[in-house]
């Protein structure tokens, strides 16, 4: 049974102005990585701030409506992405804006701190507030011709005996990248196009993700995630992720939640035999992780400029196969509604 070392955590994720790799258990207290040291030296701010990425992801799973948001800077430009799926009507909101240039960086910390993105025809406001057991989201799109208006107010409701995944791991340039993980249960509102729908945290689960690092000029990640309830009620999620850190098998960013417990899963590899729009397999080699994904929406957000490239493919499906938790538990995975995500960058 694959295993690792879940640390206390420490005030600050750098030691020192080090980077080092671990997984803890709970956030940090300080996550301004611009103070990082390499060797002896200091790497000047302005270098360290343009290759900085930082983004806090959000995945709803209810009754009636799924929902991805991702917010997030490059420093090039910031990026909002929402999709919104109703099961009820089969209708879907896809909404992406680019806006120029970083403006003011993400909160340095989860205890309490808010950011906000406004734009012409839309406002995104995020609070995280682990030290009230919460995060609560705000969001307004007007409408246009072809889409319906859409308002959202959320709120991740954070239990004192949930066991978050808190982690930091190293590319091959030594430079870290941190990851903060929770499944949850949500409460809260949806609005579109003037139908009001109200979020039942008994049936409805969530997954936030932040993440902040230092990825490589040609970024490439591979996320899969899902939660939800099974038939006897408990709650249960996961994420798992293929990137380009090092000593994956040590500490990575594979996480199983069930009835608020938290598993560490080992390395997995994602493949899509067929292509991205066609099942993907998940497998580990230590027989803990063994799901198909099966897309059903697909959903693209890209731009490619001169010196810059994105291309964030985010399927919406649904999950089959099986997990095992640390107590040696098989949790069989049957149609669980998910999303797959695969993301290019260059810049």
């Amino acid at each position: 049974m694959y295993t690792r070392e879940i640390v206390p955590a420490r005030e600050n994720i750098l030691d020192h102005g080090r980077a080092t790799a671990g997984t803890w258990d709970a956030p940090f207290d300080s996550l301004n990585l611009l103070d990082i040291r390499t060797s002896k030296c200091k790497i000047p701010a302005w270098i360290l701030n343009s290759r900085l990425k930082e983004w806090e992801s959000f995945k709803i799973h209810g009754e009636r409506f799924f929902l991805s948001m991702v917010f997030g800077t490059v420093k090039s430009y910031r990026l909002l992405s929402v999709f919104l799926f109703d099961r009820s009507t089969e209708e879907r909101f896809h909404f992406t804006q680019f806006i120029p240039f970083g403006g003011r960086r993400p909160p340095q910390n989860l205890s309490n701190s808010s950011i906000d993105l406004r734009g012409s025809t839309v406002f995104f406001r995020v609070h995280n507030w682990l030290d009230a057991q919460h995060i609560r989201i705000d969001l307004d799109i007007e409408a246009t011709r072809k889409r319906p208006p859409l308002t959202i107010h959320l709120e991740y409701v954070l239990e004192p005996d949930m066991q978050p995944l808190v982690l930091s791991l190293l590319f091959p340039s030594s430079l870290p990248m941190y990851a903060y993980k929770m499944v949850t249960r949500v409460r809260g509102d949806i609005v579109l196009g003037g139908r009001h729908s109200a979020l039942n945290p008994d049936r409805t689960t969530g997954i936030v993700c932040d993440n902040k690092g230092y990825y490589p000029y040609r970024m490439r990640s591979t996320w899969c995630s899902s939660s939800g309830l099974d038939p006897e009620g408990h709650s249960f999620g996961f994420s798992l992720a293929e990137n380009q850190a090092t000593d994956t098998y040590k500490n990575n960013e594979n996480a199983l939640w069930y009835d608020k417990i938290r598993t560490v899963l080992p390395p997995v590899q994602i493949t899509m035999p067929e292509g991205i729009e066609k099942n993907w397999i998940i497998q580990d080699l230590e027989g803990m992780v063994d799901l198909v994904f099966s897309p059903q929406q697909l959903v693209r957000s890209a731009l490619n400029l001169f010196l810059s490239k994105f291309d964030y493919c985010a399927p919406f499906g649904v999950y089959n196969g099986f997990l095992v938790s640390a107590s040696g538990i098989q949790i069989p995975i049957r149609n669980a509604p998910g999303w797959g995500e695969k993301l290019y960058m260059r810049i």
